[in-house]
């Protein structure tokens, strides 16, 4: 029996995203999303408890500043004290784990769909997820840009603005468009 369509996409395989079934688990954290949006900050606390339960794992002192968005939430896994500024999009269709004490600017955005090249499988919904994982103590500045298959290290910091489409070693600054270590 072949593979369903969110097996392929968690095997990082080619996939339809226009499966029915993945269509349901958007929905499900579009409520989340709007539900931790929406709600008075003195109920919300650190994060609505809705996206809270949504996500694969969430330390109890993740803060997450609204408004915020995600894809699945299924595929998003984090560590302990990390901080999403207010503006954050993280689109999970592949894993997206964040180590303890990592930081977020405004608007920082995680993209891990790779839609595909040629147009007519691209009309037809095809694409592959890529991982991203971000390692403990990391500073993202805001309006960065993270894609699919990226790894960045322990203690690492990515400028305001950068797009990152390689890894970054732990330790490491990086800037600009593509992103360089400076």
């Amino acid at each position: 029996m072949p593979a369903s369509e969110r097996e392929k996409m968690a095997a990082g395989e080619w996939y339809c995203c226009l499966d029915d079934a993945l269509d349901r688990l958007r929905r499900q954290a579009r409520r989340a999303v709007h539900a931790h949006n929406t709600m008075p900050p003195d109920e919300r606390g650190a994060m609505a408890p809705v996206l809270r339960a949504l996500f694969a794992q969430a330390a109890r002192d993740v803060f997450i500043e609204a408004p915020f968005h995600c894809s699945y939430g299924i595929n998003i896994l984090l560590g302990e004290r990390v901080y999403f500024n207010a503006g954050c999009a993280i689109l999970d269709s592949g894993r997206v784990t964040i180590g303890d004490r990592s930081m977020f600017g405004p608007g920082v955005q995680i993209y891990c769909a790779e839609h595909h090249k040629d147009a007519a499988l691209r009309s037809r919904g095809i694409e592959i997820a890529r991982p991203v994982t971000i390692g403990k103590d990391v500073w993202i500045g805001g309006g960065a840009i993270i894609l699919g298959g990226v790894t960045i290290g322990d203690g690492a910091i990515v400028g305001a603005g950068a797009v990152v489409t390689k890894d970054v070693p732990a330790g490491a600054t990086v800037v600009g468009n593509p992103a360089r270590i400076r």
